[in-house]
């Protein structure tokens, strides 16, 4: 192999935990790879084996219930060195059959990078994010990637155009609509099932320079909701005639409106719930961006003051800020820095993520934002609405059973020695566990997104319709069990995995 296997303990100890900080799993080694043909020629070892040993890739390490751990087997570092995806990325290429350029990366490379990269060498970018760039490619793609341009551009799943994966078999396959088209779909939103992305071909588009970025506030639910609603079925329009980006996010805590998601505000311009007249009830915030560049500066005033006064939002409560396209998509990263250096990053995060059907939202706002959360969080929570017709229905990814649904985002992070109970993981994790048992108890079909279930009656009610492909997928792809053990959707592979399966 050109990579390194590594038994150090330092090593070891690191990929045995992950950003969510609430399980621990010590794999046997780790591996740094630095080919698609060191990641095959370890699960070829491991599917040889008499027994095999698990293997989980693992990009930044940023997911929350141990995903990415490898109990006694190898965690696979493929963000480990950005040289490796430097090598392996291809410089942007104009399709004329797609009528649009791509790029070829490496699954271990981070959001950020490929950013940096399309941006130098053409002046392009994706045209799906997350609202945390410092995630690699395989990773997001392995549960879909979403942000406030999936009403428009859909999932970061559906700006793909090919894939290469190692499958549980050790070989090597490429992956397309045209090509291995069951395995292409069944990696997106796969959860890492049936194989390590090691290469994607990403959709760009021509980057803006700059970014209004907009907050108003409500107090009214129904407005709010309504509002957001109306601005992503504008999705296709021109694009003078709708918004780029649509979030928003509740805020039940007395205090500031800012975050460590997004630092709207300076100190000096900040925005206090009191001073709207609420009377310590629930606000909600809806979060708008428009882009421009220098061809559409004079017009941005008048397309956004058009939107605007579309929407039902309280009066002098329009906050605005103008800065560049990437500072804005790298925004949380900021505040991640300022965290780091309070010592408040590297903290348990017990996030509870989960897709909302339009039709409940009023009923979940009533249940959970007006009821189980009292007045504290712990951390901001996102709510914004997505089109299910921008999803491909095809892909691993679950929604719900309507065509307007919402992300609900309860980004918190314990505090152990805060000395307050509302904020320790174990008050967190069991309102988590409220909020859920609340939606079973009033018929809310809500989907887990970065799904966490402990029994496979749950699994196989998250995926619904799709249980019966997604375990044929994984027996003819993974038939040891081999990859991706930590999501405790398969048994350890040490288990009679033909036994899963109906002959």
């Amino acid at each position: 192999m050109e990579g390194q296997i590594s038994l150090e303990p330092s090593d070891v100890d690191c990929a045995s935990v992950d950003f969510g900080g609430m399980t621990r799993a010590e794999p046997m080694a780790v591996m740094r790879p630095a080919s698609a043909g060191d990641v095959a020629s370890l699960v070829r070892v491991a599917y040889g084996s008499a027994r095999g040993f698990p293997v989980s890739a693992r990009g930044h390490g940023h997911s929350i219930n141990g995903q990415a751990r490898a109990q006694g087997g190898v965690v696979i570092e493929m963000s480990h060195d950005r040289a490796v995806g430097h090598r392996a990325r291809s410089h942007p290429v104009y399709s004329p059959s797609l009528g649009e350029y791509y790029v070829d990366v490496w699954g271990g490379e981070l959001w950020i990078d490929i950013l940096n990269w399309t941006l130098e060498n053409g002046g392009l970018a994706p045209k799906s994010w997350t609202d945390y760039l410092y995630l690699s490619v395989g990773g997001t793609l392995s549960n879909a990637g979403i942000s406030g341009q999936a009403f428009h551009h859909g999932p970061q799943t559906s700006n793909v155009y090919e894939v290469d994966v190692v499958t549980g078999k050790g070989e090597i396959v490429t992956c397309s609509e045209e090509q291995n088209s069951e395995l292409f779909h069944g990696v997106l939103g796969g959860l890492g099932q049936f194989g390590i992305i090691t290469r994607a071909r990403i959709a760009l588009e021509p980057a803006p320079q700059k970014v209004r970025w907009i907050r108003v506030l409500y107090s009214n639910f129904t407005t709010f909701t309504r509002d957001q609603e109306l601005l992503i079925s504008l999705h296709g329009t021109h694009r003078s005639e709708r918004f780029d980006y649509v979030e928003g996010f509740v805020i039940v805590d007395e205090g500031l409106i800012n975050n460590w998601r997004s630092s709207f505000f300076s100190p000096r311009n900040s925005v206090n719930i009191s001073s709207i007249g609420t009377n310590g009830g629930v606000l909600y915030c809806l979060e708008m961006t428009k882009n421009y560049d220098d061809s559409t500066a004079d017009f941005v005033d008048q397309e956004v003051e058009a939107l605007l006064k579309r929407l039902e939002f309280i009066p002098a409560s329009v906050f605005t800020t103008d800065l560049p396209y990437v500072d804005f998509l790298d925004r949380v990263h900021k505040a991640e820095l300022k965290l780091r250096t309070k010592g408040l990053w590297d903290v348990p995060h017990p996030w509870l993520n989960l897709f909302v059907p339009a039709s409940r939202i009023a009923d979940f706002d009533r249940g959970v934002f007006r009821g189980i959360l009292g007045n504290k969080t712990s951390g901001p929570i996102l709510i914004y609405p997505m089109n299910k017709h921008k999803w491909d229905e095809r892909s691993s990814a679950v929604t719900p059973e309507e065509e307007v649904f919402y992300l609900v985002g309860f980004l918190r992070s314990a505090l152990p020695h805060s000395g307050e109970s509302t904020q320790s993981l174990e008050y967190l994790s069991q309102q988590n566990e409220r909020i859920l048992a609340f939606c079973d108890e009033a018929g809310i079909e809500v989907k887990q997104y970065l799904p966490h279930h402990l029994t496979r009656a749950e699994w196989a009610r998250h995926f619904g319709t799709k249980w019966d492909r997604f375990l044929r997928l994984k027996a003819e792809f993974d038939p040891k069990g081999i990859l991706g053990s930590g999501q405790g959707i398969f048994p350890p592979s040490s288990s009679p995995f033909s036994s899963l399966f109906p002959s």
